[in-house]
């Protein structure tokens, strides 16, 4: 028999595109159109509602970007169609991209209640199903006219603030055409067909063609097409759909692999959008599924970000409302248990806790539910703490998928155990239809099937479908689909269930599943941990003074019965976590996004020190004499960590440099620096050990600046090529010695770059302080440390913890961490000696090594200071900066965590008269590090300590409370106590006042400490 394939599938695609879907609303008639243009910010409902119309018709040009328009609809059901089922479908100029990539819009009805939303892939109303001939009907859509930034990667100003919002007007172009408003029938019969023919024909496409269930479908399509009278489509669709169903009720094979549907929208918390976007996205995608949902009681839906749903109940109660009573009926499925998705590379500790804190504090407060799933499909890399810190909150599983964007090596498994740095080890899951924006196609249920690694031992996986990073959500296409596949032969079996079910049912049939262990490093968009200096500044500054806030807030409300801020604190928390979503911290979104987050980073700030200061000045009393503070959870100057003394002597200070031959040379007796004549570090030598910490011949903190123009995403992306060309920013426009250190201004291009070189008395640390005026575009800053070191590994902080990396390219799995995170510090050593850097703003590092001539190792440690992407912000970076990064010359691994924290948290001063502060909390062991000390969340008035292993090792300290103490619990990150076994165990009470801790390597544990006494402490 001679093949017809091509042809009959050449003739399935054109009837369904040209004959059969046109046909699902074929009866139509036109509607009225009237529009409002809103002079501003989006308005409240209300104002939509009561606004001027003016009547517009078809091919109106509306919407200048960023603008809203309202637009009234009106019409009247014609007698004929009464008992119908009648819909309006609406182009307010769609441009056919995905949902949420164009404009959009929201339904009202006339009272103000919302129907539904509008976009290129969900565009009609229901009017009446059944109609009443002659029934009159008026409709408000709220417009948005949100620009397409995702088709070019091409440089724009379009992602700037707009005119309109600096005062200047609307002076833009509008952007969008009205091309279709028709009230219609709807003929679920052709609608039907469709669907049906749509799944047998993707189905027919993915078999192997030696699969005789290939050549049936297609013989079963081809006789349904000759059934079908294409002028009369609605009459001959019942007897094509007849010749289907056979087709259609082939049950799957027992073998089939079974696949877990759970309706999703990835909607990003800003990206090519700003926040205030974002906020209708939601109540959009949300007003669609709880729509669906009437009609559909088997269709489920996860939402994660608490964020997102804390946004919709306070500016779309209503969609609200319906949201809650979905989840009664267990449609509406909580899930992620964080604030955002937020990056995690850059996140802190503590703000990672706070994320799955106030996530799941939300989801218990407003839904009564308990989450059990982190849910990060779309994060740039996951650190190594996030096992333990999931299961101190309560979370058993993980999902995430971008994992599937390795540019080098294909991650080996689906579904496995991740252990992090400490041994905790969660139960992970990596969908094989490598998409979180899944639309339940033949082609990616039979990509998934084909990608799923761990086929020889399990036969689950999970598919998270529906239009997404814009929003959109599932649509009415979609169910259509996952129903046909439930049970399809040639097809896995689709079952639409919550993400819970999966877990439960993946883990029960793959309980060994593989380990993997250690950080899952995305081998893409590296350039994320550099884009966007001011953001991450603020973030890590954030961080930061929160923590600081809370420290004294609580040692003044304890020593002197002061208010404990616990507004202020929660709503500060929640503005830092919003922030941290992982296209703003990233550096990832466009320059509005950016511009307003500065803004909004400065606000915070300047209100912490408020806060802080008061605090301060509580404790320190009334006086003129000087009180010096320290935050930091170690001992400096004579100030105990978390304590305050008064100022008897002079601070350690800067020694001053002394003029040598070609040079200058700053000497403290521990370290001698030399610095050349152009600026340069020449020379590193450690005193006490006698040794030389540079190469020979090197140089350090030498400045260098690459091209950096990557293939794909500009923001996103540091490609290896970069380091092809460099240029070597060694001639210096002045050095100048003064009486704390060396100043050295530099000049190229369209930088300047002026540094401050300062070594302090007793202090291994080379300080150097930055001020950047950048000016470049698609170029990389560099500065290098060439050590001479025989290091195999690197140590980068991560969140209560650090991770080694290798610093050689054995492998490719070795080669592709080219560019890799690190938080305070980043550590390179042999047996005896090591050195580290230290930063108070940067993230991306790298380390590479190279055997010299003379048969040492040079090691070189470079960070990376400033990029110049041109997309989505062509403005990115550009202007003034300042940051400070160290060189700590002969430093082990407590040396570079102390030292991180040293350049962190500075020393602070106010007058008092305080004889002193004693910590509310100290350990004995520099290894058990104290990272946050606050007031309980219930008001409770207990102290709660946050405390970590630092140094990778097995620990026993003694916890010592500056206050009677009546009782110490080990609690989860929620302050409720811990089950007994596990961790409850590693924290005893052992005398008045002390508790014994025994912690594993990386041990994260929090203490809720109750006080004997409700008097407040004498200062």
């Amino acid at each position: 028999m001679h093949s017809r394939q091509r042809l009959t599938e050449q003739r399935l695609a054109r009837v369904l595109d040209q004959r059969i879907r046109p046909a699902v609303h074929a009866l139509t008639t036109p509607l009225d159109i009237a529009i409002w243009n809103v002079p501003g910010e989006p308005v409240p409902v209300a104002d939509g509602l009561a606004a001027p119309y003016e009547p517009v018709t078809l091919g109106h040009r509306w919407g200048p970007a960023w603008t809203t328009s309202w637009f009234r609809i009106s019409g009247r059901v014609p007698e004929e169609w009464a008992g119908r089922r009648v819909e309006a479908v609406v182009d307010i100029g769609f441009n056919f991209t995905g949902a949420g990539f164009s404009s959009e819009g929201l339904v009202y009805r006339a009272d103000g209640t919302v129907v539904k939303a509008l976009n290129p892939r969900n565009a009609y109303i229901p009017v009446a199903d059944p109609a009443v001939g002659g029934e009159e009907f008026t409709y408000y859509v709220e417009a948005a006219a949100n620009p397409n930034l995702n088709d070019s990667h091409e440089p724009t100003r379009t992602g700037d603030r707009p005119s309109w919002l600096t005062g200047t007007g609307v002076t833009d172009a509008p952007i969008y055409q009205l091309l279709r408003f028709d009230l219609a029938v709807f003929d679920s019969e052709v609608w039907e067909l469709a669907q049906d023919l749509d799944v047998l024909g993707e189905l027919m496409r993915e078999l192997p063609e030696a699969e005789p269930r290939r050549w049936q479908l297609l013989q079963t399509i081809e006789r349904a097409l000759d059934t079908i009278d294409l002028q009369d489509v609605s009459g001959s669709a019942a007897a094509a759909r007849e010749a289907l169903r056979p087709a259609l009720a082939a049950p799957a094979v027992p073998s089939a692999h079974r696949m877990s549907a759970v309706g999703h929208a990835h909607i990003d918390t800003a990206w090519l959008w700003p926040l205030r976007e974002t906020v209708r996205k939601v109540a959009r995608t949300l007003s669609n599924v709880t729509h669906l949902m009437d009609d559909h009681p088997g269709f489920r839906f996860a939402m994660s970000q608490a964020q997102q749903l804390a946004w919709l109940k306070e500016h779309r109660p209503e969609v609200y409302g319906r949201v809650q009573e979905k989840a009664k009926t267990g449609q509406f499925l909580p899930v992620g248990s964080l604030w955002v998705e937020p990056d995690t590379n850059i996140t802190g500790g503590e703000s990672l806790a706070r994320q799955l804190i106030h996530g799941k504090r939300f989801y218990l407060d407003e839904f009564g539910v308990e989450t059990t799933e982190m849910w990060l499909p779309d994060t740039f890399g996951y650190n190594a703490a996030m096992p333990q810190l999931m299961k101190l909150a309560g979370v058993r599983w993980f999902l995430t998928q971008k994992i599937s964007w390795n540019t080098t090596n294909k991650f080996p498994h689906h579904t496995f155990w991740w252990e992090g740095i400490d041994g905790t080890r969660i139960f992970s899951h990596f969908p094989p239809v490598d998409t979180y924006n899944a639309r339940i196609t033949g082609a990616e249920l039979a990509h998934a099937v084909r990608n799923f690694q761990d086929k020889e031992a399990a036969n689950s996986s999970l598919l998270p479908f529906g239009y997404g990073d814009g929003g959109g959500g599932p649509t009415r296409e979609m169910l259509a689909r996952a129903a046909r596949v439930e049970d399809l032969e040639g097809s896995p079996r689709v079952t639409i269930e919550s993400p819970a079910a999966f877990f439960e049912r993946a883990h029960a049939e793959y309980p060994d599943a593989p380990v993997w262990l250690g950080e899952l490093y995305l081998e893409f968009h590296r350039g994320t941990l550099t884009s966007q200096l001011r953001t991450k500044q603020g973030n890590r500054r954030g961080e930061h003074l929160l923590r600081e806030a809370e420290l004294w807030s609580a040692t003044a409300a304890v020593r002197t019965g002061s208010a404990y801020p616990h507004e202020a604190l929660d709503r500060l928390w929640k503005t830092v976590l919003l922030h941290q979503f992982h296209d703003i911290l990233p550096g990832s979104s466009i320059g509005w996004v950016h511009r307003e987050a500065e803004a909004t980073y400065a606000s915070v700030t300047a209100e912490l020190h408020g806060l802080v200061d008061a605090a301060q000045r509580a404790l320190a009393g009334k006086g003129e004499e000087r009180m010096v503070f320290n935050a930091s959870p170690f001992a400096r100057d004579g100030i105990p960590a978390f304590g305050a003394s008064p100022c008897t002597g002079s601070p350690a200070r800067p020694v001053a440099p002394v003029p040598v031959e070609g040079g200058h040379l700053l000497d403290n007796g521990l370290v001698r620096v030399r610095i050349d004549d152009q600026g340069l570090v020449t020379s590193a030598y450690d005193i006490t050990a006698a040794r030389e910490a540079l190469a020979p011949g090197t140089a350090a903190n030498l400045l260098q600046l690459h091209q950096d123009f990557p293939n794909e995403y500009d923001a996103w992306d540091v490609d290896a090529f970069y380091r092809n060309t460099v240029h070597d920013l060694r001639d210096a426009a002045s050095v100048r010695a003064e009486a704390d250190g060396v100043r050295v201004v530099r000049t190229v291009g369209g930088i300047r770059i002026e540094q401050f070189l300062s070594l302090g008395e007793g202090s291994r640390r080379l300080d150097i302080d930055t001020e950047i005026d950048w000016n470049e575009k698609e170029k990389l800053l560099k500065a290098s440390f060439p050590l001479d070191v025989r290091a195999d590994h690197s140590s980068a902080e991560i969140p209560f913890g650090h991770v080694q990396r290798p610093t050689h390219t054995n492998t490719s799995w070795d080669a592709a961490k080219f560019e890799f995170c690190a938080h305070r510090f980043l550590h390179v050593g042999e047996r005896g000696w090591g050195a580290a850097v230290v930063n108070d703003s940067t993230y991306g590092h790298e380390v590479t090594r190279d055997v010299r001539p003379d048969g040492g190792t040079t090691t070189t440690v470079r960070l990376s200071l400033l990029r110049a992407p041109r997309y989505p912000d062509p403005d990115s970076d550009q202007g003034r900066h300042h940051l400070r990064y160290g060189f700590v010359i002969g430093a082990d691994i407590a040396d570079a965590v102390r030292e991180g924290y040293g350049l962190n948290v500075p020393e602070r001063s106010v007058p008092g008269s305080a004889s002193e502060v004693v910590p509310l909390v100290a350990t004995d062991d520099d290894a058990v590090v104290i990272d946050t000390v606050k007031l309980a969340d219930d008001r409770s008035g207990d102290v709660v300590v946050r405390l970590y292993e630092a140094h990778g090792g097995r620990a026993t300290a003694l916890l010592t409370t500056g206050f009677p103490l009546e009782s110490a619990t080990v609690t989860d990150l929620l302050e409720r106590p811990l089950a007994p076994g596990g961790d409850s165990g590693a924290a005893r009470r052992s005398a008045a006042g002390q508790v014994s801790l025994t912690l594993r390597p990386f041990q994260i544990l929090t203490l809720r400490l109750r006080s004997a006494s409700t008097a407040p402490a004498e200062r």
